[in-house]
């Protein structure tokens, strides 16, 4: 009767399949889920990414958490290797403000890992980092200084003619000067909900139905 019972075992076993095999201790065949297979998305593989996480240059720090989602499934040789709404978390890999007398305002943040959706798998992933930087502000910086110029020039001319004009831009150009040394440029950031491009700079083996 034992006999028989083994033998009935051995043979569900193997109608079964490898789908259906038990997990043995040293390590054998396991269970796996029917019909789940393994993808590798290549390098330069592009993830439609959502922000979920706000940053800013004026507001945030290196290695702040930062999260977001896929937008869409991401395919590959028509399966769907990552769902539409799977989590990535990554971190703020820079957050300069911008400077006074120079240098502009960057920000930038870069995703490390990643959880499909429905699975409880979290893949270590490299991205590429996706920054913003702020635009520059010469000519606004120009004209703040050349207005008050103008402006004391006119009045320097009123009141000691040509001479008085001379003197005039000098003491007005040195004004606008010294408003633009006490002033920051613009500061710049990523805003929640902002639609992004991220792309993988290492390949990443990810389980897939």
């Amino acid at each position: 009767m034992r006999a028989r019972t083994v033998i009935a075992f051995a043979v569900a076993v193997i109608v079964a399949g490898p789908a259906m095999a038990p997990t043995f201790a040293d390590g054998g065949v396991g269970i796996f889920e029917r019909g789940t297979k393994e993808i590798t998305l290549p390098v330069g593989t592009r993830l439609p990414v959502v922000l979920d996480t706000g940053v800013a240059s004026n507001t945030s720090h290196v290695e702040q958490a930062v999260t977001g989602h896929t937008s869409s499934d991401v395919m590959l040789n028509g399966a769907v290797a990552v769902p539409a709404g799977s989590q990535l978390f990554g971190v703020v890999t820079d957050a300069t403000r911008s400077g006074k007398v120079k240098g502009r305002a960057h920000v930038s943040i870069r995703f490390n890992t990643l959880v499909p959706k429905g699975s409880t798998e979290r893949y270590r992933i490299q991205t590429a980092s996706i920054g913003r930087t702020a635009p520059a502000t010469k000519k606004a910086d120009a004209v703040k200084i050349g207005a008050p110029a103008a402006g004391g020039a006119v009045l320097g001319g009123i009141i000691g003619g040509k001479k008085g004009a001379l003197i005039g831009a000098g003491v007005g150009g040195g004004a606008g000067t010294a408003v633009v040394l006490e002033t920051r440029g613009k500061e710049v950031g990523i805003g929640r909900g902002a639609a992004l491009a991220v792309r993988l700079t290492a390949p990443i083996a990810v389980k897939s139905r």
